[in-house]
């Protein structure tokens, strides 16, 4: 059974070190993070909080701090015309998006994400756990998925994932899920879901770094409602071209005057990919 909002689930989510594939892992990050990569790794991760989280604007009146990470083509793709999984990343844009997954508390993705991949990123880095551990988190965020039919495959791979997951729906998804336990928390609205609400739903259920990882109709709609802080974007070299192919930004779009403004905070090129990191610009208040 699902359970309602009104409960918990972060305190669910310790049934996860229970699993062995983590044990394992947790044994082995005692070792490693004595070792001279576990130093380099902690200093990395420093210089990265200290370029983003101290200088996160938060002024969106929302205490939780949203980040958008995708992997596009030069000409502003995530998917081909097929809309076929997005693997044209290199290893290293993957390394980038699982230490972006590890400092979350939650990952939310829309349902054609979830069915293109059938799967979600695991963290397994023994230094990003080693984090996680350090930190009271649990192994893995809580995985979201944002299904309005909530019209989703059981026997995804997803669902056999060792990850906490929460589903956000309309009333009548929710009652697909009424007596399976693929879910430890259902969300339901009525008609559109009022993002503000359910972000301080989110927040008042332990969650305060919250990524967004597609598809473009879902940063649309938290675009609009003024609700994304930041962006991480990995600029890869290939054009996949069509009027079809989905953008990270999906949804009517916006008038140049009514533009979300956006500051660059980083750009880095590693081999023949760039990584830019920008903040969203909002006027003091």
């Amino acid at each position: 059974m699902y359970s309602d909002y009104s409960l918990t689930p972060l305190d669910r989510s310790g049934i996860l070190k229970g699993n062995r594939e983590f044990q394992v892992l947790f044994m082995q990050v005692k070792d490693w993070k004595r070792g001279e990569q576990g130093k380099q790794w902690k200093e990395e991760r420093n210089r990265e909080i200290k370029s983003g989280l101290e200088t996160a604007d938060l002024g969106k009146g929302n205490s939780m701090r949203t980040i958008v990470v995708l992997a596009m083509s030069v000409d502003g793709k995530i998917a081909d015309r097929e809309r076929s999984p997005a693997r044209f990343g290199s290893a290293a844009d993957k390394a980038h998006l699982e230490r972006q997954v590890a400092q979350a508390d939650g990952v939310l993705f829309g349902a054609e994400t979830l069915r293109a991949y059938g799967t979600t990123l695991l963290v397994k880095d023994l230094g990003l756990l080693q984090q996680r551990e350090q930190q009271g988190k649990p192994p893995q965020p809580v995985q979201i998925v944002c299904s309005g039919s909530g019209d989703l495959n059981p026997q995804f791979p997803f669902f056999r994932q060792p990850v906490p997951r929460w589903l956000l729906t309309t009333e009548a998804g929710a009652q697909r899920w009424s007596d399976r336990p693929e879910f430890q928390q259902v969300f339901s609205f009525e008609q559109s879901p009022d993002w503000q609400s359910i972000l301080g739903q989110f927040g008042q259920l332990g969650l305060e770094t919250l990524i967004i990882s597609g598809g473009g109709g879902l940063i649309a709609a938290l675009l609009e409602a003024d609700l994304i802080d930041e962006f991480w974007l990995t600029i890869c070299p290939l054009i996949l071209g069509g009027t079809s192919s989905p953008t990270p930004v999906g949804g009517t779009g916006f008038p140049a005057s009514f533009a979300p403004q956006l500051e660059l905070r980083s750009a880095q090129t590693i081999e023949q990919e760039v990584f830019l990191h920008y903040h969203r610009k909002r006027e003091k208040t």
